[in-house]
């Protein structure tokens, strides 16, 4: 029986597909095919880690679990981290960080954070009253150590307050099973008001836990020196706090009194929040030089006026020539106003000669 082999591409027909891709490419800038791709398939392999929300369940009246299928490229967490999440709320894209709370019974491929709206808080507002399922958000892999160890300790206490909670229900969901003795102090101003309160009385009727509900509306914030008479043996457990700025501090020292420090573990994320204004501080990265720029100066003119050599092109925002990375700060576009938030790490592309300053801003040229 004779093989058939399928003939090479000619040399011309190789330059010609390669010459179609670049053709592509140019039509696609500042887009590449790739980005249209993300258009397509916003979860696929490959493409940057974003996440669709799949339901939102109600906890408390201020607080609800958002269930999120992330992309392809989600590499998994340990209980007690957390992730970033990037929501774009009325124009602006917002960076906050979410404890992650689900168990191992979770639907196949899905995560949950478990958010309480805040007072004034763009972002916990939006995702607790007006996001709705299907809507995509941007993600960020897991990260923290306010996890349990590998070889779990025989007696534990975990002192929480508020949405404190929300990384000790991830570990619970995840080893209650496995520890032998555990302790939980929990405040919250009422009792309507704890996050995942029916689950956690639920675990101390079935004395899987024990349970210290404090309501703060009735008898005030919890003095650490209760411990002694709540948790007789606390001294002798490793501990766990998570809570406002307020407790997280008193709790440091109340260890750091007894000698016990390294028996204290402590959750202290605090994701930036950039407030927009109107002109800020401009820093070019690669070359050093720092400007001041006013709210209407786009930052190209702003930085060839410093000595800053920077890309540039149509100088009306249609070449897309002038691209550059905004590593933090705020940016509004002169055309609509819109404006665009990046944090340590975003690395968003904006054109430099239609935005200017919204506040402090570095840019990567």
């Amino acid at each position: 029986m004779s093989t058939q082999t399928r003939p090479t591409a000619s040399p011309w027909l190789a330059r010609f597909r390669t010459g179609i891709a670049g053709v592509a490419e140019s039509l696609a800038t500042p887009l590449v095919p790739a980005d249209y791709l993300d258009l397509v398939s916003p979860l696929r392999a490959g493409a940057d880690l974003r996440g669709r929300i799949v339901a939102i369940t109600p906890e408390t009246p201020d607080a609800a679990t958002v269930t999120i299928r992330p992309g392809r490229g989600w590499l998994g967490h340990r209980p007690g981290q957390y992730i970033r999440i990037g929501v774009d709320v009325d124009g602006v894209r917002n960076w906050r960080a979410y404890s992650l709370t689900h168990g191992p019974d979770q639907p196949a491929g899905t995560i949950s954070i478990t958010v309480k709206a805040i007072e004034n808080g763009v972002v916990s507002n939006h995702l607790v009253r007006r996001t709705r399922p299907g809507t995509l958000v941007m993600l960020d892999q897991a990260t923290g150590e306010f996890c349990l160890p590998e070889r779990l300790p025989g007696k534990v206490l975990f002192v929480t307050a508020g949405s404190g909670i929300t990384p000790v229900m991830g570990m619970l969901r995840h080893h209650l099973d496995d520890l032998e003795d555990v302790v939980l102090v929990h405040s919250a101003p009422t009792a309507s008001d704890v996050v995942f309160g029916r689950r956690l009385r639920a675990y101390a009727a079935s004395g899987r836990l024990t349970l210290h509900e404090r309501a703060t509306d009735e008898v005030g914030m919890l003095d650490l020196a209760e411990l002694d008479s709540l948790v007789p043996d606390w001294r002798e457990r490793e501990a766990w706090t998570c809570g406002p700025t307020g407790l997280l501090d008193a709790a440091e020292a109340h260890w750091e009194a007894e000698g016990l420090a390294d028996r204290h573990h402590v959750e202290r994320f605090r994701p930036t929040v950039i407030e927009p204004g109107e002109g800020g501080t401009v820093t070019f990265a690669a070359s050093g030089k720092v400007v001041e720029a006013d709210g209407a100066t786009p930052i190209l003119d702003a930085g060839e006026d410093a000595g800053v050599l920077l890309p540039s092109g149509c100088r009306m925002g249609i070449c897309f020539g002038c691209v550059s990375t905004l590593r933090q700060g705020a940016v509004r576009d002169l055309r609509n106003g819109e404006i665009t938030v990046a944090e340590p790490g975003d690395d968003l592309p904006v054109q430099t000669c239609v935005n200017a300053a919204a506040g402090p801003c570095e840019i990567d040229r």
